[in-house]
């Protein structure tokens, strides 16, 4: 295994340098306009896809850019198994395609001149699992027939919301799955997800998603009928996420705390391990943080942005 990973971890460690780090979120963060935002990263590992004159939007989604071509290099030096990894990580970006996707056959034909945002679609290459399938799907039956095809599974449903929430469920479950030393994330992501649906969106996921998001949270957790019930019966994988946030109002909080905890787990893997696939996960974590860290640092900078600005906006998919 060693010889096999040599080169794929010593590319996951030299890609901990295209981190923008602490001082330069900061920086970007308490800019008092998103241009002076922009500029501050002219220079740093952003600086590829990121330029004044974008919007709140593009900005974010140019950030991201960044991120995913990061992992697909990453994955490119990854023997088999590292790849796999790497490409169960980064599910939200096929995730936001397909919701873009399907949202742009909902609305039909682009009218001239309106303010349509239909950013083009993340470039997956080897991360995809099923995009070029999706992308060729014109209807949302068709999509979501596609999808049920697929290792993505049926999301029970057509819409937006189900489709969201099928993939979301579905990707948690699979990296849980296929990189244990992301079994906590996944499971208390997936936490937070049932968590928002059941109690502060008062929606019910189609039968199809709970149930596989069960495998995870167990049947008692999914079923439950009250946020303080469903606490209780999360596993201890996913309880800690919830630990001290007694309404499902206050579920918002939980998601820095998630990032942060990816963020000190993602440091022990990169520092722990030798070779294998430890350190590439480690990466993985470090450099979606910076990413995720950097996009709050740009929409606070939008809001006008000011002296000690902190980014804290909640942000799930890549956009």
């Amino acid at each position: 295994m060693g010889a096999g990973w040599a080169a794929g971890v010593t590319r996951a460690r030299a890609l901990r340098t295209r981190c923008l780090g602490t001082g330069g979120i900061g920086e970007a963060a308490a800019s008092p306009a998103l241009d002076d935002a922009l500029r501050s990263l002219s220079a740093s590992p952003y600086r590829r896809d990121v330029a004044p004159g974008l919007t709140p939007a593009e900005a974010q989604r140019a950030v991201s850019a960044t991120l995913l071509w990061h992992l697909r290099i990453l994955a490119g030096w990854q023997p088999a198994t590292g790849a796999d990894a790497v490409r169960a990580l980064a599910a939200g970006f096929e995730i936001s395609n397909t919701e873009h996707h399907l949202r742009a056959l909902a609305a039909g034909p682009r009218r001239p001149g309106t303010e349509d945002f239909r950013p083009p679609p993340y470039r997956l290459g080897a991360l995809a699992t099923a995009w070029t399938r999706i992308a060729r799907t014109r209807t949302p039956s068709e999509l979501r027939t596609v999808l049920a095809a697929s290792l993505w599974g049926d999301p029970g449903g057509d819409s937006a919301a189900a489709v969201a929430t099928g993939m979301r469920v579905s990707a948690a479950v699979r990296l849980a799955g296929a990189v244990p030393d992301a079994e906590r994330w996944a499971a208390a992501r997936l936490a937070l997800l049932v968590g928002r649906e059941g109690f502060v969106v008062g929606r019910r996921m189609p039968d199809v998603s709970a149930r596989r998001a069960a495998r995870l949270l167990g049947s008692r957790a999914v079923g439950a009928g009250s946020y303080a019930d469903f606490r209780r019966a999360l596993p201890a994988a996913a309880g800690w996420l919830l630990e001290d946030v007694d309404r499902a109002a206050d579920l918002w909080r939980a998601e820095a705390r998630w990032w942060d905890a990816v963020e000190r787990d993602g440091r022990a893997l990169l520092r722990r391990s030798r070779f294998g696939p430890r350190p590439v996960v480690g990466a993985v974590a470090l450099l979606s943080v910076d990413a995720w860290r950097t996009r709050g640092a740009l929409e606070l900078a939008s809001r006008g942005g000011g002296p000690g600005g902190r980014p804290t906006e909640v942000l799930d998919a890549p956009g």
